[in-house]
């Protein structure tokens, strides 16, 4: 097959290391392009996110190849030769084609079943064809692991429950209001718990996200990343009002928002549902504040119990998804190995067809005098012979191919037919 896969990913290389490496092989990084100046790579694509950097590459020459793509990587990352080796994976062949399939389906992520890895890798697939590097083989073979991502989303829930306490607070909050569009979203911190909320609540369509945070310059940076607003954190009571969901993640030593402040909102919402999601720990809001009318409150406790719960349940998903990845390389393995045979059975289909012909000619005084209804019999019946004699060899070709071992039956065809 001579298709090989070298990268670095979460589970091999620290964050110091994919950094250097996703900043120059992204977007302004090289082009796909740069990958065929290797004289030894027919096809490449290059996958950079902030979790991994892959090439996957069709090559002429296995080693040699390998040995070169290394030396792209290394001078793309600026990486020494200890740190290359260390965090550096490499796959060939079948095993390239399981990682790729994997990858796709989110199998490999960090969190299991998050969605976006499978547009980053339509991302990279559509850079490359937009550089011309991929070919036949390439094409098919993404085009085979979108196949495998769509059924694992489908056919399994391993993307259906949360596995992240962002995620589940904001999950739990869609139950509550029993959809978030509209809502207006107050972010009680700036740090990677909230970031992650944000992200999950601009996907469910909120109508506004403020954020709120000591530093407030952070504030307005993550408001600017997430199109949402920056509040002062010192107004948290005038701010409290106007909002359906609170999420708050601090590092404060103490509550930031108690009982009176909630209360007070409550009076000036009508007491319209208010829903209060504290992750921090030490916690940010006063446990009393949930005994109030018309307030959720929740905890990083609570929401961790959903959590683990969850995780199992993507645990056994995973297994039905791995399934179908083994299924749908199985299924990208044969149409592959069904290529070795294909001219061959394509030269010996054409040289009998050639031979008909030749001696249908050669008849042509005798057949004059038939007519096209009886000539077309005729020919009818020569070509049912040929594709009699030819039946056994063919069917023999493609099943020697699916089990791999084909090639001294092509041989032994094309020397006996003189293809």
């Amino acid at each position: 097959m001579r298709l090989v896969l070298l990268g670095m990913s979460h589970w091999t290389a620290p964050v110091e290391i994919r950094e250097r490496l996703q900043l120059a092989c992204g977007e302004g990084g090289p082009a796909p392009a740069e990958l065929l100046g290797i004289p030894e790579v027919r096809e490449g694509l290059i996958l950079s996110t902030c979790n991994r950097v892959e090439v996957l590459a069709r090559v002429a020459d296995g080693e040699t190849a390998v040995e070169r793509l290394k030396a792209f990587i290394y001078r793309q990352g600026n990486l020494d030769a200890a740190e290359l080796e260390r965090c550096l994976y490499v796959h060939r062949d079948r095993d390239a084609v399981h990682h790729l399939f994997r990858v796709a389906a989110s199998l490999d992520s960090l969190v299991m079943g998050e969605p976006q890895i499978l547009g980053q890798v339509k991302e990279a697939y559509r850079r490359a064809a937009d550089h011309r590097t991929t070919g036949v083989l390439l094409n098919r073979l993404v085009h085979h692991a979108f196949r495998a991502a769509k059924r694992v989303r489908t056919e399994t829930g391993i993307a259906g429950n949360a596995v992240s306490v962002s995620y589940a607070a904001v999950e739990l909050a869609k139950k509550i209001f029993g959809g978030l569009q509209g809502k207006t979203i107050l972010l009680i911190g700036a740090g990677e718990m909230s970031e992650l909320a944000a992200r999950y609540l601009l996907r469910q369509g909120v109508g506004r996200i403020l954020i709120a945070n000591r530093t407030t310059a952070r504030a307005e940076a993550m408001a600017a990343e997430f199109q949402g607003t920056a509040v002062p954190f010192d107004r948290l009571p005038e701010t409290l009002p106007e909002v359906d969901i609170v999420i708050a993640s601090t590092g404060a030593p103490g509550y930031v928002v108690t009982p009176e402040m909630v209360s007070a909102a409550l009076r000036r919402r009508r007491n319209r549902l208010l829903f209060l999601i504290d992750i921090a720990v030490p916690r940010d809001i006063d446990p009393a504040a949930g005994e109030i009318d018309n307030v959720f409150l929740y905890n990083i406790d609570n929401l961790q119990e959903v959590v683990d719960t969850n995780r199992e349940t993507r645990r056994a998903e995973a297994e039905k998804a791995e399934r179908i990845v083994a299924e749908e390389v199985a299924a990208f393995e044969a149409w592959f190995n069904a290529l070795a045979v294909v001219p061959t059975i394509v030269a010996l289909r054409g040289k009998m067809e050639g031979i008909v012909r030749g001696e249908l000619e050669k008849s042509a005084h005798w057949l004059a005098g038939f007519s096209e209804e009886e000539r077309a019999r005729v020919e009818g019946i020569v070509d049912a012979v040929v594709n009699k004699i030819l039946h056994d060899p063919i069917t023999g070709l493609k099943e020697e191919s699916l089990e791999k071992d084909e090639l001294p039956y092509v041989a032994a065809v094309r020397r006996l037919f003189r293809l």
